[in-house]
């Protein structure tokens, strides 16, 4: 961790617009192989993926704030771990997803959360979600698109009262969506059991939603 640190370090200098030129035309598994010895690689990966996870989070979870911090906690760990993720049938982008659905059934098991990861990527790495002022416009049409729809509200009560099993490839395939593959990819399941998944999750959600609009 600290070779990571004294590397970040002398990063937060730069101007992290200058990641275009070299790592813009690498691809995730460049950047990836790249990031386990060069922060500023991993800056680039944590651009790409940031909002797909922020939106998997809060569609998870309802909640904005603690969708951000979950999304924080998120890249925090794959930073910790980078240098031991392996490349075999799961993406980098997979990985992500996984982690941050650890998180969310983790929270889920406690009711409570606290991630400490936010200042450090910010403070230590130099990596901010685009920027203050962008995250939080973000929050606001997140809020108000959560908002306007009532149906989707209810809808996602309803799921988020289903198994953790269930809620995983709903979420994933009509919140996301996600194909099969990329949903037994990133939950480590056949793609037998995903679709399985979804079919009993659906049943369940059906018969939700019928006793509660009755």
């Amino acid at each position: 961790m600290q070779k990571e640190i004294e590397l970040a370090d002398r990063l937060i200098t730069q101007n992290r617009a200058g990641h275009g030129s070299q790592y813009d035309r690498m691809s995730e598994r460049e950047l990836v192989y790249q990031a386990k010895d060069d922060p500023e690689a991993f800056g680039r990966l944590y651009d790409l993926n940031y909002s797909a996870i922020l939106n998997y989070c809060v569609r998870r979870t309802g909640d904005i704030e603690l969708a951000h911090d979950i999304t924080s906690e998120t890249f925090f760990k794959a930073l910790k771990n980078i240098a031991r993720f392996e490349w075999r049938d799961v993406s980098f982008s997979a990985w992500l997803y996984r982690i941050a659905g650890n998180e969310i059934t983790s929270y889920f098991r406690k009711k409570s959360y606290k991630a400490d990861s936010l200042d450090y990527l910010s403070e230590s790495q130099g990596l901010e979600p685009i920027s203050p002022e962008d995250l939080e416009e973000e929050f606001i049409e997140a809020q108000e698109e959560l908002e306007r729809h009532k149906e989707f509200l209810t809808i996602r009560e309803q799921t988020g009262k289903l198994p953790i099993k269930y809620q995983d490839v709903i979420i994933l395939r009509y919140f996301t969506n996600k194909s099969i593959k990329d949903i037994a990819d990133i939950l480590g399941k056949p793609e037998g059991t995903v679709k399985s998944l979804l079919h009993r999750g659906l049943e369940k959600l059906k018969n939700q939603l019928g006793k509660i609009r009755k």
